[in-house]
């Protein structure tokens, strides 16, 4: 309104020269400087709020970015972290590996005296059959031996009692006590008349069993035992018990009734032994019986003792082998 009555005047004065234009180029002028005025506060407008809203948002940016780098920062620790463990992981691994070869090279080590272990258990297994073979012979040949001794014990007992002599035959062993009193004056080693006729007419029997052809295989040994009470001293009485034993087996050997196969055979396997007063017969009361202690007995012995001499050389081999074995 105030352009309008500006200009209404400016027109009722008229338009004379170039008055008249400089106020229109000054009207426009100031028009354009008006315009330009605001489009440049509406531009700076514009601009403040864009950069306000690029600050705000610049803001927000940074605060993620810093938020991020934090996060980046924990990763980076969390990895370090994780590197480390890793790192220990590879030198507990590195180290399982080395033990793990330790151990492969102990188990070679083993299984090598495993090895050498079976190949010595298959030698003392092949061993011990071979010597369980043997054991099984020897075991046949000693049942066999056990059934001769349990034959000859009934052959001599049967036929003592068909000569009608008294003679008593141990049935475990086949033993045989003569008294001594029969034989021998008290001291004294010289057989008695009594004694020589009871050995004339026991020795054939005996020997007739004993060297009988079935047995000759199995006879190892006939043996004669001086045994004396325990009056005087063990030294005294082991010679006069020896020397009684002696005399007997001189006795025997010079027999006129044996058959001289028979004296070759006795000279081969017959013993003389004097035992003293180590083997007292004793009462049922525990004291010494003196007369029973005083006798002389006859005894024999089959090859049992041979096989078994080998069976504990057999056993004794399996001790050694054993001993060997590492």
């Amino acid at each position: 309104m105030a352009r309008q009555r500006i200009h209404n005047r400016r027109a009722a004065r008229g338009s004379s020269g170039g008055g008249a234009s400089w106020i229109s180029y000054s009207d426009m002028m100031a028009a354009l400087l008006l315009i330009f005025v605001l489009v440049l506060c509406y531009s700076l407008y514009q601009y403040f709020t864009m950069l306000e809203t690029k600050t705000k948002e610049l803001d927000r940016q940074t605060v993620a970015l810093n938020l991020a780098q934090s996060e980046l920062a924990d990763k980076e620790k969390t990895l370090i972290i994780i590197q480390a463990d890793l790192d220990e992981l590879r030198d507990t691994l590195t180290a399982k590996e080395e033990e793990l070869k330790e151990k492969d090279v102990i188990l070679i080590d083993r299984e090598k005296e495993l090895q050498n272990l079976q190949a010595v258990l298959d030698a003392a297994t092949l061993k011990l059959e071979e010597q369980q073979k043997a054991l099984a012979t020897q075991a046949k040949r000693i049942d066999a031996l056990i059934g001769v001794r349990a034959d000859i014990i009934q052959a001599l007992s049967t036929s003592l009692n068909k000569a009608n002599m008294k003679a008593a035959v141990d049935p475990n062993n086949g033993d045989i006590v003569l008294d001594s009193a029969v034989f021998f004056e008290t001291g004294k080693s010289t057989i008695k008349a009594e004694g020589q006729a009871l050995l004339d007419r026991f020795v054939p029997v005996y020997l007739d069993v004993l060297l009988r052809p079935e047995y000759a295989d199995y006879l190892g040994e006939i043996i004669i035992e001086g045994h004396t009470d325990s009056s005087g001293s063990y030294d005294k009485n082991l010679k006069l018990s020896q020397d009684r034993a002696l005399q007997v087996a001189l006795y025997c050997l010079n027999m006129p009734g044996l058959t001289g196969a028979q004296k070759a055979k006795l000279q081969q396997i017959l013993t003389a032994k004097g035992k003293s007063y180590s083997d007292l017969v004793y009462d049922e009361n525990g004291r010494e019986d003196p007369e029973a202690s005083r006798r002389v007995e006859f005894k024999f012995s089959l090859k049992d003792a041979e096989m078994i001499e080998e069976m504990n050389r057999i056993l004794e081999g399996d001790t050694k082998e054993e001993t060997k074995t590492p």
